[in-house]
């Protein structure tokens, strides 16, 4: 089995100017755009499953989303589409449009980006936030790294603060996205310490020297033994062709050399790895 943990959805119309200038920055050539439902489920023919989200993030990147349309492509396609709910601290009904995204909608977890909010993990506004997914039985993936974007505080995506909310919240499964790059070693070891704390690789190949540096850390600090890292491709601006590639070939570059080698089991364990038994007490519940 294939899950992808992380995948991004938004209708054409919620793409503001800004997120194609900061695409055109972000890579050379830029990548693709749109993520629109059927964009998304054509891309996702390779997995047996995907986790879906929209973004809130319009004055970061230029996406204006909504649980609305997550939930919505899942209707369309339930046997492909997982959906998350998207959480804007800073909006005076950010608890309203949880409640109506999970109990209404029928979402089965959220997405939050600090970095893209520009709201630290340790913000009060996010309390209820995690208490009400603590409560409910729902997982956390949290934007762990730095981005493009220009308007976005870049310590607000350091994963150090993720160890203080698992500390306070030992139920609420928490999933750090990216595996907090550049900050990966701080990434892994609060994942190794908290029982409640998983990560994942989205949109991470096309660095394959940091990748392959990543995969030894982790290999080395023996989370890759315990389940705790998942595939994940951030489409649009990964494939899931070329995330599995750049796994499955991520020893070339050491090819000749006496540095170490990321294990066959370690490489295969995260592409065929399954959140849906490990993020919800008793299996995912759809």
């Amino acid at each position: 089995m294939i899950v992808d943990c992380h995948v991004n959805i938004y209708d054409d119309s919620q793409m503001l100017p800004l997120y194609a200038e900061l695409a055109r920055r972000a890579r050379p050539g830029g990548f693709p755009l749109k993520s629109n439902c059927e964009d998304v489920f054509a891309a996702m023919q390779d997995v047996d499953k995907a986790i879906i989200f929209s973004l809130r993030y319009k004055d970061s990147i230029g996406i204006d989303g909504d649980d609305e349309v997550t939930a919505r492509a899942v209707a369309k396609h339930p046997d492909k589409f997982i959906g998350f709910a998207c959480v804007d601290p800073r909006m005076p009904d950010c608890m309203d449009l949880l409640v109506h995204a999970i109990e209404d909608l029928k979402l089965k977890g959220v997405k939050f980006g600090p970095i893209y909010n520009g709201v630290s993990l340790l913000d009060p506004r996010l309390e209820p936030v995690y208490a009400y997914l603590q409560k409910n039985n729902l997982p956390l993936t949290m934007h762990m790294g730095t981005t493009y974007g220009t308007n976005a505080p870049i310590h607000c995506g350091r994963p150090l603060d993720v160890d203080t909310i698992a500390h306070r919240y030992p139920d609420l499964k928490m999933i750090m996205a990216h595996m907090g790059h550049p900050w990966y070693e701080e990434c892994i070891v609060v994942a190794r310490k908290n029982p409640n704390v998983y990560c994942e690789v989205s949109a991470l190949y096309y660095r394959p020297w940091q990748y392959y540096n990543i995969l030894v850390c982790a290999q080395e600090y023996l989370i890759t033994e315990w389940n705790k890292i998942f595939f994940g491709t951030d489409f649009p601006f990964t494939s899931v062709k070329d995330s599995i590639e750049g796994l499955r070939t991520i020893n070339r570059q050491v090819e000749g050399t006496n540095l170490p080698r990321i294990a066959e089991t370690t490489i295969e364990r995260i592409i065929h790895s399954n959140p849906l038994e490990h993020w919800w007490h008793g299996g995912y519940p759809g």
